[in-house]
């Protein structure tokens, strides 16, 4: 345990970013979970409007330092990729 009181802040610190990181990092999973979901039931327009919606996150997270940007772009660009494979109903 820290024993300074630098030490114990920075501890509190710490914490508070780690919960910040996992909550946005659930989100920017989550985002990406609902276009897989939609691109597995073959839903072209619904997985458009998740992509969408995806996209300011994934940035976001890139922006925020929570994943790299070519991290980000990786997974832009396959999601992308998935939803143009559709045929569009």
């Amino acid at each position: 345990m820290a024993n300074s009181a630098q030490a114990r802040k920075r501890a509190r610190q710490a914490e508070k970013h780690r919960q910040r990181n996992a909550a946005q990092r659930s989100t920017f999973r989550t985002a990406i979970k609902k276009v897989l979901k939609a691109i597995r039931i073959g839903d072209k327009a619904a997985a458009d409007d998740a992509y969408k919606a995806a996209v300011p996150i994934i940035d976001r997270s890139a922006g925020k330092g929570l994943i790299h940007a070519n991290k980000a772009a990786r997974h832009k660009s396959r999601l992308n990729a998935r939803i143009k494979t559709l045929s569009s109903v």
